[in-house]
């Protein structure tokens, strides 16, 4: 099913004469608003220690609960994506970014409450002030550091974050 076919009214006057446009978007036979629908934007964090490590998280809520994930998260509204993943990192482990150097982006798709998101995965390596206190925070289950040899893609859950990871390890040698 498209993600379009679960809005049903117009979120501009409330008309249930809101009927698909185009692939993209829905329109308003009363009103003439036309909704389209766009990927979220969120960020992925790529954290390095003094000792090459890569800071990795383990997932306490679904989706793919349990897997290997990095930091990172939604970007709230009025943020940029230097500021939203230094925000996500901080509420994730506990550590504070000092810079936010944006490396890729890649889209994604993630099932958050039933509901399909289309995400647009904006990736930054970050460096922090200090690695020495890392805390497991908010929906992150536990974070570690894990030598850059050891990192299998492949244990990474989400999509984007498991391609990225791949290229990373590929195209940015540490």
């Amino acid at each position: 099913m498209h993600p379009l076919e679960l809005f049903k009214y117009c979120p501009k006057c409330g008309s249930s004469h809101f009927v698909v446009n185009n692939e993209k978007s829905k329109r308003c036979a009363d009103c003439g608003f036309v909704y389209y629908f766009n990927s979220s934007a969120a960020t992925v964090a790529f954290i390095l220690n003094e000792r090459n490590e890569l800071l990795v998280c383990r997932r306490g809520k679904e989706p793919k609960k349990g897997t290997l994930d990095l930091s990172g998260g939604f970007i709230d509204m009025y943020e940029t994506g230097e500021e939203g993943v230094a925000r996500e990192v901080l509420e994730e482990t506990g550590l504070k970014v000092e810079k936010a150097a944006y490396l890729f982006s890649l889209p994604n798709t993630y099932l958050y409450s039933g509901f399909l998101l289309h995400t647009l995965d904006q990736f930054f390596l970050c460096t922090v002030e200090d690695t020495a206190h890392l805390e497991a925070m908010d929906d992150v289950a536990d974070s570690f550091w894990m030598p850059l040899d050891k990192v299998n893609p492949e244990e990474f859950g989400l999509d984007s974050v498991r391609e990225g990871v791949k290229r990373f390890l590929k195209e940015y040698k540490y």
